[in-house]
């Protein structure tokens, strides 16, 4: 009995172990970066929230899903955090698992932080790193079993800012890192999302990313809802009426340019749940993942 145990608890260690592969965004080197210590933090609050701060050095990890279950789509995940922190469970590894359920293979992406002492620009960072990531599973997409056309990118509050500037920005590679490789993503899903940096934006995520300074230039850039188009990929949006860190009205104004643009788009907005309630808006019985999964098999990514 004793050896009958140990052998389920390896095969269960195995199994967890293949289901965190960390590995790192760039294969020779981080681009865009000064020489600096790695001085990345991370902190799991009484909430039982895992937050990584000073994050330098990008890392992707996978969660496949399982073989019998797997449909070849896949999604990277961008927590949020005010592009201060990384809220890397309730906003990453949380959400991956659900994926995994739906036959979805997802990557959690610790994308970096803005910060002048370590990037060159701070304010292209984030997005260089989650256009590496799209650059990077769909050119290894056979290794993990993927369609190469069925890979979206999710992000919640400032993630959502990244996920969202990924899905309007895609015509322009920043940074010295590019390819042929497309980094448009096929879908996007977003929660709660910061869109824009007017001034119904978020104001903190706006500073970390751009600094106080920032011309209206360099505003209207990373303003996403002025970037929609006939070619920006299908959107889920998710947000909460009562929102007073990130006002609803940002999730408003990029659907608005969806409609506008002909892009297919699905809103929920509950009434209540203020910001960042991650998988669980504890306002209601109805769990939006489960939209998110209707939504797209509508478009036949959950389809084999």
């Amino acid at each position: 009995m004793k050896k009958i145990i140990l052998t389920f608890t390896l095969l269960l260690s195995m199994k967890y172990a293949q289901a965190q592969q960390e590995m790192p965004l760039y294969s020779n080197g981080v681009p865009n970066a000064k020489q600096v210590p790695n001085t990345q933090k991370s902190v799991t609050d009484k909430n039982g929230v895992l937050r990584i701060s000073e994050v330098t050095v990008p890392t992707l990890t996978v969660y496949p899903a399982d073989a019998d279950k797997a449909n070849g789509t896949a999604v990277i995940i961008c927590p949020g955090g005010g592009y201060g922190i990384l809220a890397a469970s309730h906003e990453g590894s949380d959400v991956a698992s659900v994926f995994n359920k739906m036959g979805v293979t997802a990557f959690v992406l610790k994308y970096r932080l803005p910060n002048d002492n370590a990037q060159i620009d701070k304010s292209i960072a984030p997005l260089q790193d989650a256009q590496h990531a799209l650059r990077t599973v769909r050119k290894d997409a056979s290794k993990y079993g993927i369609n190469p056309s069925k890979i979206g990118i999710m992000g919640f509050s400032a993630g959502g800012h990244l996920a969202s500037t990924a899905g309007t920005h895609f015509d322009k590679q920043v940074g010295e890192v590019t390819s042929e490789v497309s980094v448009r993503p096929d879908f996007m899903i977003l929660a709660y999302p910061v869109i824009t940096f007017k001034d119904f934006g978020h104001a903190g995520s706006r500073i970390n990313l751009v600094g106080k300074t920032a011309d209206q230039t360099l505003i209207d850039e990373y303003s996403n809802e002025l970037h929609v188009t006939k070619d920006t990929p299908p959107t889920f949006l998710v947000h909460a009426g009562d929102d007073t860190a990130v006002p609803v009205k940002n999730s408003l104004v990029f659907y608005e340019g969806l409609q506008k643009n002909g892009v297919l788009a699905e809103l929920v907005i509950y009434p209540k749940g203020g910001h960042g309630f991650g998988l669980n808006n504890k306002t209601t019985n109805e769990k939006w993942m489960d939209n998110v999964k209707n939504w797209m098999d509508s478009l036949g990514l959950l389809s084999k």
